[in-house]
């Protein structure tokens, strides 16, 4: 072989080896591209807004922090909820150092205003609505004239500074808390003109909202986040233009224990576990040894002890509702025929309207009327039927003595082999049987009286 020929073929090498060497250096970049897209963590916020919502909240812009995500988007759909919550997401949307977008799907209403205007972006998903942000009584009542103006005056105060810090419209963002008005997402991009009412409350010239009081309409998240590519906000520690391009979502959603204490942060649902763990004891107290109702009431108080803590609810209606499920288990082992019973139902419905009137808040946060009147009629109707069995049980005639007795039915509590209890007339005694062996539930017949023992059999014959 020539010296020319062997060139040539480690030329060829060197150049086969060079095009394979680029190919792998371009797949290694294209995976590092696809791992370098920029991340966008999305949060879903659906129902009232509670605590746990706010821990949600919290460790949703936490992970964005540490993931470096680009921006967070929280899509939100809310009635309103508790004030010192909402004022604690606000804080956090305003300590992050990462972009938080607000998507309002449907509803930010009251508290849900307050936590859009927070957001260095604010969009509308078509036909939403924001606004009606007046703090009210926890169960929706009229609060004192006094602490109503103090509440609307901070509450307006605070949403004109969060709208004047985003350079949305202070007038409308101050009207949502001071005349309880509410926006289409039209209105609030300033496209569709006001009603004549909201133009004369605000004292406009023009029939639209210049400035807008959100930043954009989106018809899902996909559109939220091509239109937001570029822009630019200010967050904690500095300014930061927003690069959404090829980006990847990173969906965070409540965990199980989270979802589980959100279902349990309603008023509703606290009022129901308070009802069944009440009347749950009521009944292990009336049949000692039944365990289920005591087992399930006692963990429905825990509950419902929680949820009510989580409302803040107000103690003079818990204590209502306490006393009334004491009075009911009173007419049960007194039998006031009906009196106890109705001092029951006065107590348990006005604890019931004043159980969340404690503390303001910003959506109306109580028990719905129709669960009221269905837990008084299933109570009531309960313990009718209860005292009308204890009246018929007394009106009966009972033979007297303990000679009376003898050849009646009793249930067999302990085994007896052959001594052990049994009950009879709601009475434990101890009990001999005359052969054999009884087992516990199973029935015998008294056939003698000796003292504070009974003899029994299991015989009718030999009872007869």
């Amino acid at each position: 072989m020539s010296n020319g020929e062997s060139l040539m073929r480690n030329c060829l090498r060197i150049f086969f080896l060079l095009h394979i060497v680029l190919g792998m250096l371009s797949l290694v970049g294209l995976a590092g591209s696809e791992t370098d897209s920029p991340e966008v963590h999305v949060l879903y916020v659906d129902g009232t807004i509670v605590p746990v919502v706010a821990d949600y909240i919290d460790r949703g812009i936490t992970k964005a922090e540490d993931n470096g995500a680009v921006a967070v988007v929280i899509e939100l759909k809310t009635p309103g909820g508790m004030l010192a919550t909402t004022e604690d997401i606000v804080d956090r949307i305003l300590d992050s150092e990462v972009p938080v977008v607000v998507y309002v799907d449907r509803w930010a209403g009251s508290a849900g205003t307050f936590i859009t205007m927070a957001s260095h972006v604010a969009a509308m998903a078509p036909a939403s609505r924001i606004g009606a942000a007046s703090p009210i009584s926890g169960s929706g009542e009229e609060i004192s004239e006094t602490l109503e103006k103090k509440l609307k005056e901070d509450t307006r105060a605070h949403i004109r500074s969060l709208a004047d810090l985003r350079g949305r419209n202070q007038k409308a963002a101050e009207a949502t808390v001071a005349e309880a008005l509410s926006f289409t997402d039209q209105e609030a991009l300033g496209i569709a003109a006001l009603p004549e009412s909201h133009q004369e409350v605000l004292e406009m010239e023009s029939p639209y909202l210049q400035p807008p009081l959100v930043n954009l309409g989106a018809v899902d998240i996909a559109d939220l986040l091509k239109q937001i590519d570029g822009t630019t906000v200010q967050v904690k520690s500095g300014t930061v233009t927003i690069r959404t391009a090829g980006y990847e979502i990173h969906k965070t959603k409540m965990n199980f224990f989270e979802r589980f204490l959100h279902a349990l942060s309603d008023p509703n649902i606290a009022y129901i576990l308070l009802s069944i763990g009440s009347l749950g004891i009521i009944l292990e107290l009336y049949s000692p040894g039944a365990i289920i109702p005591g087992v399930a009431g006692a963990l429905s108080l825990i509950m419902a002890f929680y949820s009510l803590s989580v409302l803040n609810a107000y103690w003079a209606g818990i204590l209502l509702i306490l006393l009334a499920f004491a009075l009911f288990a009173a007419e049960l082992f007194t039998t006031s025929f009906g009196i106890l019973t109705s001092g029951g139902v006065a107590s348990l419905v006005i604890g019931s309207i004043i159980l969340f009137s404690g503390g303001p808040s910003m959506d109306n946060i109580g028990v719905d009327w129709w669960l009221i009147l269905i837990v008084v009629a299933t109570i009531v109707a309960f313990l009718v039927f209860a005292i009308h069995a204890i009246v018929r049980t007394q009106r009966s005639k009972q033979p007297t003595g303990s000679q009376g007795l003898i050849g009646k039915m009793a249930q067999v509590r302990t085994v007896l082999d052959p001594k052990g209890t049994v009950l009879i007339h709601g009475e434990l005694w101890e009990a001999i049987l005359d052969k054999g062996q009884a087992n516990p539930e199973e029935e015998v017949i008294v056939t003698q009286v000796e003292g504070l023992k009974l003899r029994v059999t299991k015989n009718k014959e030999e009872a007869s």
